[in-house]
């Protein structure tokens, strides 16, 4: 009985929704990274917070997730938005933004980021690099 109540449910949930709906539309946006807030050393096994600043483009535009990627000790990062397609948003000129991700301190030596930044009048893309030591 709880079975076929749970499959009753989801097929209810389902069918509500809709794939036309328009006002759910929306493209994923990689923003550069105006600044960075982080630790100047790590300890090992510690975790820290690290705050991203970038600007907000639009109203419609929302905070999606980081692009990482790592290679050995360097990370490389970038801000991705979700922009919502409406007719409504209004452009921003200098809304900064932050978000924040916990970084686990896993190994010895030390940690490079690399903040994407855009990309440079000859299309190669720019990076804030911050090196960071481990200390024990």
């Amino acid at each position: 009985m709880k079975r076929l109540i749970l499959i009753t449910l989801s097929l209810l949930l389902f069918a509500s929704c809709s794939l036309d709906d328009k006002s759910q539309e929306y493209d994923l946006e990689v923003l550069p990274v105006e600044s960075v807030e982080m630790p100047e050393s790590f300890t090992l096994g510690e975790i820290y917070p690290i705050t991203v600043s970038y600007l907000r483009p639009t109203t419609c535009n929302s905070f999606n997730e980081f692009y990482y990627r790592k290679s050995l000790n360097e990370r490389t990062l970038a801000v991705i938005d979700y922009k919502v397609i409406s007719n409504n948003c209004k452009d921003l000129s200098d809304e900064l933004v932050e978000a924040s991700f916990n970084f686990i301190v896993n190994s010895n030596g030390s940690y490079i980021f690399k903040f994407w930044q855009g990309v440079d009048e000859n299309n190669e893309d720019k990076y804030l690099t911050i090196e960071v030591p481990v200390i024990e």
